[in-house]
């Protein structure tokens, strides 16, 4: 996980990747983004940015009340479905 975490295009390929699988074993778009907002906040908590993209986004989440957290991680998934 800390090579994909290192750079940010490899990150969100990494996570395109990710919501591909999840499609394709049929999980819905509400359930997609609930899972991405649980990795949103394992990040949060145990990982440290690893470059300037990764921060500003821990800027935005830290500051954040939880629908809006819900609401970057749902946007995080629709930036890597359209890469």
């Amino acid at each position: 996980m800390a090579t994909v975490l290192t750079n940010f295009d490899t990150w969100k390929e990494f996570l395109s990747d990710r919501v591909e699988q999840a499609k394709s074993i049929g999980l819905s778009e509400d359930s997609i983004g609930k899972l991405a907002f649980e990795i949103g906040s394992f990040l949060d908590e145990k990982i440290d940015p690893k470059n300037e993209q990764q921060r500003a986004l821990k800027e935005l989440w830290d500051v954040g009340d939880e629908e809006e957290r819900k609401t970057i991680a749902r946007l995080m998934v629709k930036l890597v479905q359209k890469s």
